[in-house]
């Protein structure tokens, strides 16, 4: 990707994870951390390693590749959320969760050494880098960690996890984040096993999907739904892929695609990059990765960053048999791209259209100043219209291209094994030709052996015959001898 670190998104081919050539010091390794991507730069903030917990919270700007350390500070006073006071640092947590709200990072639940009996909501201020806790009433759920939390508006949805005494839960509370009131939702038909460190999302701002996870025996691979307005629960049938069961995964959605990356069953890790569409709830493999391999970690955490205005993903951190800090990015294929229109664009044809009537128009004499004006700002408008289209065709086009390469490539691979599997049928052949021969010498062979032992049948008997004939000779010689020595 080159040296330049601020141009390390330039050349990215759609759907491949990549490391990222980050420079200088990094954090220490980690998993069951959190992470978000704000204002082109990932956050993460605490963790796991070798059995301690971390309280670090982490910058990596996107830009330059550069990571720094986020010093918390506290404060005594009234908060702007929830005019409550702020106490202390933020402490060692793994299997937190996190989202952004206004100019603050909400740290939701977690283990840490001094867990409290229920779910603490702490923050972090991005601009005066000072923590604490905003203080929650109604019906504050268990404490835990390695549930999921979901934002709607100013509705965090939490689902699941694991309490301190390790019991499996799978309730869904509500928090108001204006009121910082939490609600313990009544569902009905059947949810979800109890179950932690799955992946949660929500499609529409009304359903609720809840992929993988485990229990204390258990990995699962089932997705259920929970629609947010009838509170119902329902468990529809994955269409495409079949995956294997997975917990500790990732994921980040993005417009209708789910997009789940790692995870594992504590023996091996998840080698595919899914994606599910969530409108017709069909999954399939995006890409996939060698096994070791730290995107296959259980733990890791993925995010969504606009970097220049593109899109992409961004995983950190994990746990495979050894912990990981490095960094991936993916740009994943946009919307418009999945079926290219080259050449078909209706805003192209119009804005093509609205040119040259206004070149026509700026041509005509019986303009006035006034008119020719106005022609000209709509005509710098209809050229800007025309760049935009230009850059979407652009983008089609280098889809194209890589599409071409990717199939020159799969034809290419084609060809070579039907070189291979010509010349091992030749070589077949050539065998069986040479075995053909050898039984038809053999056959000829077994024919001499048949007249051969049909002839020896002959002289036996021919010898048996003389054999007879000689024994009745011997016979009358020995009668002859003997009535001579008889007689007088």
């Amino acid at each position: 990707m080159g040296s330049d670190n601020c141009n390390w998104h330039s050349d990215l081919d759609y759907d491949q994870w990549v490391p990222l050539p980050v420079a200088g010091p990094r954090p220490s390794a980690r998993y069951k951390h959190a992470a978000a991507v704000i204002n082109e730069k990932l956050y993460i903030v605490g963790g796991s390693r070798n059995g301690r917990y971390l309280s670090d919270v982490q910058a990596l700007d996107l830009r330059n590749l550069i990571w720094s350390t986020i010093k918390l500070r506290t404060q005594s006073g009234p908060d702007s959320i929830n005019d409550g006071q702020l106490f202390e640092v933020f402490p060692a947590t793994s299997g937190h969760s996190m989202v952004k709200w206004g100019n603050k990072l909400l740290i939701i639940g977690g283990h840490s050494k001094d867990t409290s009996d229920n779910v603490t909501v702490r923050f972090i201020d991005l601009e005066s880098h000072v923590s604490g806790i905003m203080e929650a009433k109604g019906k504050i759920p268990v404490a835990r960690g390695g549930q999921s939390v979901s934002l709607i508006g100013s509705k965090v949805i939490m689902f699941g996890g694991e309490d301190k005494h390790r019991r499996l839960l799978n309730d869904v509370n509500v928090l108001d984040l204006e009121t910082m009131i939490w609600n313990f939702a009544e569902t009905t038909l059947t949810p979800p096993p109890p179950r932690f460190d799955h992946t949660a999302t929500v499609h529409g701002d009304r359903y609720l999907q809840i992929f993988g996870g485990c229990s204390h025996s258990t990995f699962f691979s089932d997705l259920h739904v929970l629609d947010l307005e009838t509170l119902e629960w329902s468990q529809p049938q994955i269409q495409g892929s079949i995956v294997s069961p997975r917990a500790g995964h990732a994921g980040i959605s993005i417009d209708e695609k789910w997009f789940i990356v790692g995870g594992g069953d504590n023996k091996t890790g998840a080698l595919e990059t899914l994606v599910l569409d969530m409108s017709t709830l069909v999954l399939s493999i995006l890409t996939t990765v060698e096994k070791k391999d730290p995107l296959a970690s259980e733990g890791l955490t993925i995010s969504s960053a606009l970097v220049d205005g593109q899109q992409f993903l961004i995983a950190f951190g994990g746990y495979n048999g050894k912990y990981n800090s490095e960094v991936f990015a993916m740009k994943p294929k946009p919307k418009d791209l999945k079926h290219p229109k080259i050449f078909k664009s209706s805003a192209a044809a119009a804005a093509a259209a609205s040119v040259t009537a206004a070149y026509a128009l700026a041509k005509s004499e019986d303009l006035t100043a006034v008119d020719n004006s106005k022609s000209k700002v709509d005509l710098s408008v209809e050229i800007g219209v025309l760049k935009e289209e230009k850059k979407v065709l652009e983008s089609s086009i280098a889809w194209v291209k890589a599409e071409k390469s990717t199939l020159k490539s799969k034809l290419d691979e084609v060809n070579e094994t039907h070189v291979d599997l010509s010349k091992e049928l030749h070589s077949v052949q050539g065998q069986l030709a040479a075995e053909k021969s050898r039984c038809a010498n053999l056959e000829a062979q077994i024919s001499e052996l048949q007249v051969m032992m049909s002839s020896m049948e002959s002289v036996e008997q021919k010898v048996e015959a003389l054999r007879s004939q000689k024994s009745e000779s011997v016979q009358r010689q020995t009668s002859a001898v003997s009535w001579r020595w008889m007689s007088p």
